[in-house]
């Protein structure tokens, strides 16, 4: 099917000036040259691939903006390595910049790939690391399965129950494909994230109905009025029921908090990441395994459409799509993120973001 469209005017980017841009303004708020540098490639590539609804871009560059200059996330914080094996390790992240932590223990843990066969490192004490497909995503350019997640702030209730108590808590799974792009599953585990919902009201638009709930509890296609209440997970009882393992497997297992508890505290959020790497080689040459995930998309292609439908596709593939489109035409951006860029630019004293031509 094709892909969705908006109804809020965009203006085009060329890609080099807006990554530009971005590392320029991570460096004028004050932070090191290896922070700024995995920060802007990590927002560059949630731009590229993901719908702007979503909210994982370079218009988090504000919020950053804000999160720096308020000190709520800690600028050089130490990687603390509180315990390793071979193949595992825990590290105490010191609330410092989420995507290069993330660069970090992927990196780690693709290292312990490399020796174990699979490598898994887990995280406490962190900040928000932007899309877990970043991190996913590292591992598969290594040669490995990867795979990310993390717990955030309360936002999805319990089945059956009426306020916040789980975060949407995303995952990403990354692996090499065998048709020219990697496959790579990226999900939140509510139906939709308040991006998406506000997406939603700055277009004048319904949401869906299984999307979030009232503070009443009641379900709702209004997202002004869903903007208060509590989102509902995937599948249901299926989404929560992911949800809070993921809390098992982050907050609760690296001893650090879950629940309610991450971003209860303004000055630091708190959160748990998880990183796994599997080293391909271990298994198979890497070709064989590209050859059997060519195969693979052979057969989910071949399945036959349902009506309205004319093509099947694979975890990544539209995101795939959306990034070479942005690449070959320039990065689509909303006029009012474009007026915000030029606040910042401002405020931080560096050039201002060229448009295209």
């Amino acid at each position: 099917m094709a892909e969705p469209q908006n109804e809020i005017p965009v203006v085009r980017i060329e890609l080099e000036e807006l990554r530009r841009f971005t590392r320029e303004a991570l460096l004028a708020m004050g932070i090191t040259a290896d922070e700024a540098n995995a920060t802007a490639e990590a927002l560059i590539y949630s731009e590229l691939r993901f719908h702007q609804g979503q909210g994982q871009g370079v218009r988090r560059l504000v919020n950053y903006r804000k999160r720096l200059a308020e000190k709520l996330i800690t600028v050089g914080a130490p990687f603390e390595v509180l315990k390793e094996s071979p193949a595992l390790a825990l590290v105490d992240a010191h609330n410092g910049m989420g995507s290069l932590v993330g660069l970090r223990a992927m990196r780690l843990a693709v290292e312990k790939a490399k020796v174990c066969g699979v490598g898994c490192v887990i995280v406490r004490g962190g900040t928000h690391y932007g899309s877990s497909a970043v991190h996913a995503a590292e591992a598969e350019r290594n040669g490995c399965v990867g795979i990310a997640f993390t717990n955030a702030g309360p936002e999805m209730a319990a089945w059956g129950g009426a306020t916040p108590v789980v975060g949407t808590n995303p995952w990403a799974i990354a692996a090499p494909g065998g048709n020219g792009f990697p496959v790579v599953l990226d999900i939140a585990l509510t139906t939709a994230g308040k991006g998406m919902m506000r997406w939603h009201e700055r277009e004048g638009k319904q949401m869906p109905i299984d999307w979030a709930l009232t503070p009443e509890g009641e379900e709702t296609t209004d997202p002004t009025a869903a903007m208060a209440g509590a989102l509902l997970g995937i599948g249901q009882y299926k989404g929560y029921g992911l949800s809070l393992m993921t809390d098992v497997m982050t907050g609760v297992l690296s001893g650090g908090v879950f629940g309610l508890d991450p971003y209860s505290n303004p000055a630091r959020t708190s959160v748990s990441h998880t990183f796994l790497a599997f080293d391909i080689e271990w298994f198979m040459p890497l070709e064989e395994f590209r050859a059997r995930m060519a195969r693979f998309a052979e057969m989910i292609r071949a399945s036959k459409l349902r009506p309205g439908f004319t093509e099947v596709l694979l975890p990544g593939e539209l995101e795939a799509r959306r990034e070479q489109e942005k690449r070959t035409h320039g990065v689509p951006l909303p006029e009012y993120v474009l007026e915000e860029f030029a606040t910042l630019a401002s405020q931080l004293g560096i050039r201002p973001l060229a448009t295209k031509a």
